[in-house]
């Protein structure tokens, strides 16, 4: 219990990750969408889309990205042949990851009433970036992270030690949440307590824990 107390007294910062902890998943309408669009059966199109994404995230322009995904689905179109379909495919993309969780919001908005600074770091590329840096949802937020202006992408602890000191804190004095296992992982390795995110109930439970005024 005492350990427990120590614990909630250093407790200053809380990481967020943003897709699928504080987004919603891609919803089924979007992935419709996409997969009308990109004209490749569907296995195929989101293997190649999750293979790209990496590199996406770490900074590569969205031709870059779309062109490779096409080369490697086999689809008869690209920036150059087809920049209307390469167009739809973007927006459509882009929107599908802005749909946020009202629970995930209602627990944010508690998090800012608290004396909790509250940071993101998310995996996007500048697309998605963008338009989070003018999203009314992260107003609350102290500082913004992402991995397409770091160069590099969690799970990798160098993007956390950079996190950790911009914010000036230490590990322990850090809550780092995530629907990511190696993510997680990677956080817990670096003394950060981070939670493996499932869902909000979950989620309230381990904030409750850290933050007496939660």
């Amino acid at each position: 219990m005492d350990a427990e107390r120590a614990d909630r007294s250093v407790m200053s910062t809380v990481i967020f990750d943003y897709g699928e902890v504080i987004s919603r998943p891609q919803p089924s309408w979007a992935r419709t969408e996409i997969e009308r669009l990109a004209s490749v059966p569907a296995a195929d199109f989101w293997a190649a889309y999750w293979a790209e994404r990496p590199r996406f995230d770490a900074g590569a322009s969205p031709d870059e990205f779309w062109d490779r995904i096409a080369q490697r689905a086999g689809a008869d179109w690209d920036s150059s042949t087809d920049p209307g379909r390469v167009q739809a495919l973007w927006a459509t993309d882009v929107g599908s990851w802005l749909e946020v969780s009202p629970v995930s919001a209602a627990l944010l908005r508690r998090l800012a009433q608290c004396d909790v600074r509250l940071a993101l770091l998310s995996n996007a590329p500048h697309d998605v970036a963008g338009a989070l840096r003018h999203s009314p949802l992260m107003t609350p937020f102290e500082s913004l992270f992402f991995s397409c202006d770091l160069g590099a992408c969690k799970p990798d602890p160098a993007v956390y030690t950079h996190v950790l000191t911009t914010l000036g804190v230490a590990p322990e004095e850090t809550a780092f949440v995530d629907d990511r296992e190696e993510n997680v992982l990677a956080a817990k390795g670096l003394g950060i307590d981070a939670h493996h995110y499932s869902d909000a109930q979950e989620l309230e439970s381990f904030l409750a824990a850290r933050f007496d005024a939660f």
